[in-house]
């Protein structure tokens, strides 16, 4: 390739997407690339919908950042004609009496401006009848949060990236050579890629590309997630009736009946590690029965339901659940974008902005994203 980019940005995930708009935006020539192309099955950001929530403990800065977002988020919906790519649920928080994390949670909420209810357990059973509340005996309701339609939601930031005049395109980079700067790029097919800078945003890859670097810094893991079908005729599983809800007690969490694809259901916990590249794609038996018992003592009325579709995604697992937005020690005009943690989805458009400013200003990051902070040993606080 003889054109030579501004900046060029390995990886179409979310993360890679919304810092190649706001680079774009700064008036820079860029280039985005991915080895299988946007929000694509094997990637953190394909499936079908993912959670924005305000809800962070006191975790301030990704409160601020998710809430930023879901105004970006709309907007690039609204100007490109898909404001049914965010679907306004609201997010129901349950928690146990004296839970920590769900009482800084209403702190931040107040500090930050969040309009939210809090609701005791009567309030709740006279809601949500359809669920069985069993320990839970209270919860936060976030009214203006929701459900993005994640795969879709990338591909329109591409598109309209693409649309402003950036080049989007699919190719496979061989991980970077050299040492101070770098100057290309090579593709597994054997063309160069040239630009002055280059972001590696590329997720469950970034270990891949960075053994030395990244490995056992960033963690891949397999994370399995279960859509089941409600009774015929019967709405409860669907919004307005059903929030999207997290238990982060119980490590589940779910999202109402969205496109007529299934009432949604997952883990919160860590999988196995997995290789985005090779591996299968089928689910855990075990995994699975796991998740039906709960269905069955949270929503009874599903308690037999069938499994409609599923999905193997994965999450790329810092040690604690900071994201990672650092330069490269080895080369200065190489940044490392990443660490989205399961919970990083959300916070895309308000992540790119940062990185993006980061970049073009030539400046340091905070040090909870600083490549130093990443730790072997896993001690997740951030959820």
């Amino acid at each position: 390739m003889s054109k030579r980019y501004d900046v060029a940005v390995i990886g179409a995930g979310v993360f890679g997407s919304w810092t190649a708009h706001w680079l774009q935006r700064a008036g820079l020539g860029v280039a985005l690339i991915d080895a299988y192309g946007a929000a694509n099955s094997r990637s953190s950001s394909g499936g079908e919908s993912r959670i924005i929530r305000m809800g962070y403990g006191a975790e301030e800065i990704y409160t601020r950042w998710s809430f930023r977002s879901l105004g970006l988020w709309r907007q690039l919906f609204d100007e490109t004609g898909k404001p049914e790519l965010f679907q306004p649920t609201g997010v129901l928080w349950m928690a146990r009496e004296n839970d920590p994390y769900t009482i800084a949670t209403l702190q931040t909420l107040r500090t930050v401006g969040v309009r939210f209810e809090e609701l005791r357990r009567d309030e709740l059973e006279r809601r949500y009848p359809q669920i069985q509340f069993g320990e839970v005996n209270w919860a936060i309701y976030e009214p203006d949060s929701g459900a993005l339609l994640a795969r879709r939601a990338v591909q329109t930031v591409v598109a309209d990236f693409s649309r402003k005049g950036g080049d989007a395109f699919v190719a496979s980079v061989l991980p970077p050579n050299g040492f101070d700067s770098l100057r290309s790029l090579t593709t597994t097919t054997g063309e160069e890629i040239l630009a002055d800078r280059f972001v590696f945003a590329c997720g469950t890859w970034l270990p891949k590309l960075f053994p030395d670097l990244l490995h056992g810094k960033i963690h891949p893991t397999r994370q399995e997630v279960f859509f089941f079908g409600a009774p015929a005729g019967d709405s409860r599983f669907a919004s307005p009736q059903m929030p999207t809800w997290i238990d982060f007690g119980a490590e589940f969490y779910g999202l109402p009946d969205l496109e007529q694809r299934g009432f949604k259901v997952a883990l919160d916990r860590h999988g196995v590690e997995i290789d985005p590249d090779d591996a299968e794609r089928t689910i855990t038996p075990a995994l699975l029965h796991e998740v039906r018992q709960f269905l069955a003592e949270r929503f009874p009325a599903m308690k037999n339901a069938p499994l409609i579709e599923s999905r193997v995604c994965q999450y790329e697992n810092t040690s604690n659940g900071d994201f990672l937005i650092d330069r490269h020690p080895d080369f200065d005009n190489v940044w490392l974008v990443g660490g989205g943690s399961g919970h990083g989805f959300k916070h895309g458009p308000a992540l790119g902005e940062y990185a993006a400013a980061r970049i073009v200003e030539d400046g340091k990051t905070e040090a909870r994203f600083s490549l130093a902070t990443k730790e072997a040993a896993r001690n997740r606080s951030v959820f």
